[in-house]
C-alpha cells in the first residue's frame, strides 16, 4: 500500500537562476508597453494640436479674403468666405462682426442684428461688436436698445469718440424726435376729437322757434286729416276726384261706381 505525502508546489523544480531571467523579462515588456501607451497619447494630443492651428490659419486666410472682397463691395462673396471660416472657427467672435457690417451694407437688417448679437456673446468684452449691435439695431428701429448698446460699448472703452459724438448721439437725436411725434400725434387727435364734438349743434328743443315749428306742423297734419281726397272711376270708364269731408261722410253708390284709393 503506498503512503502520501505531500505535493509538489508548480514550478518548484525550476531553477533559480530561470525564475529570475524570467521575472526581468516581464518587467522589461511591462515597461515597453508603458512606453507605447505614453506614446500614443501623447502622438494623438499633438495631431490634435496640429490640427487646430491649420484650422486657426486657414481660418485667418479665409477672414483676409473676405475683408478684402469687401472693401471692394464684394460683400456677397465676402460672406461667403467668412461662412468657411467659421466652420473652421465658429467661437471667433470678429468673423460674426465683420458679417454683420456686410449684412448692414445689403440693408439686411434682421440677418445684421443676429450676427451682430452672436458676436456679443462669443466676446462680451468686444466694445466694438456692441457697437455694431448698436448701429444693427438703430437700422432696425429699435432705438431704445441701440441706446443701450453703445452705452455698453462706451462702458467698456469710454475713450472712444466715435461711440460718443456719433453713435450715441445720433441715437439720442431720434428718440428726442420719435417722442415728440408721438406728441404731436396724440395732441392732433385730441384736438380732432374736440372739432369733431364741437361740429355737432346743442339744438333746445324747447325754445320758442322750435315749439313754433312743431305747432305749424300739427295744424297742416290737422288739415290734411280733415280732408280725404278719393279718385272715382265709374261703370263706363269716367274718372273722377271726389273730397270727402268729415261733415259729410255719404259715398257715392258702391253699384255704380268703382273707388279707388
Amino acid at each position: 500500500m503506498a503512503s502520501f505525502g505531500w505535493k509538489r508546489k508548480i514550478g518548484e523544480k525550476v531553477s533559480k537562476a530561470t525564475s529570475q531571467q524570467f521575472e526581468a523579462e516581464a518587467a522589461d515588456d511591462k515597461g515597453l508597453g508603458d512606453d507605447d501607451d505614453t506614446n500614443w497619447v501623447l502622438a494623438a494630443k499633438r495631431r490634435k494640436e496640429v490640427l487646430l492651428e491649420d484650422c486657426v490659419r486657414k481660418s485667418k486666410e479665409l477672414k483676409d479674403e473676405g475683408a478684402n472682397l469687401a472693401e471692394n463691395r464684394r460683400y456677397r462673396e465676402a460672406l461667403v468666405k467668412w461662412d468657411e471660416a467659421l466652420q473652421l472657427t465658429p467661437e471667433d467672435a470678429t468673423l460674426y462682426e465683420m458679417k454683420s457690417q456686410v449684412l448692414m451694407s445689403l440693408h439686411e437688417m434682421f440677418p445684421a442684428v443676429h450676427a451682430a448679437e452672436m458676436a456679443v456673446q462669443r466676446n462680451p468684452r468686444s466694445w466694438d461688436a456692441w457697437q455694431t449691435l448698436g448701429r444693427a439695431q438703430l437700422g432696425l428701429g429699435e432705438i431704445a436698445l441701440a441706446i443701450r448698446s453703445f452705452q455698453v460699448s462706451l462702458h467698456i472703452f469710454p475713450m472712444n469718440p466715435e461711440v460718443w459724438k456719433e453713435d450715441l448721439s445720433w441715437a439720442r437725436k431720434l428718440q428726442e424726435q420719435q417722442k415728440a411725434t408721438k406728441t404731436g400725434s396724440v395732441q392732433a387727435l385730441a384736438k380732432e376729437k374736440e372739432l369733431v364734438q364741437e361740429s355737432i349743434p346743442d339744438y333746445d328743443f324747447e325754445s320758442d322757434e322750435i315749439v313754433a315749428v312743431c305747432a305749424a306742423i300739427a295744424e297742416k297734419e290737422k288739415a290734411l286729416s280733415a280732408a280725404k281726397t278719393m279718385v272715382i272711376v265709374s261703370a263706363s270708364g269716367t274718372v273722377e276726384t271726389v273730397t270727402e269731408q268729415d261733415n259729410c261722410p255719404a259715398t257715392p253708390d258702391e253699384t255704380l261706381f268703382i273707388r279707388a284709393r
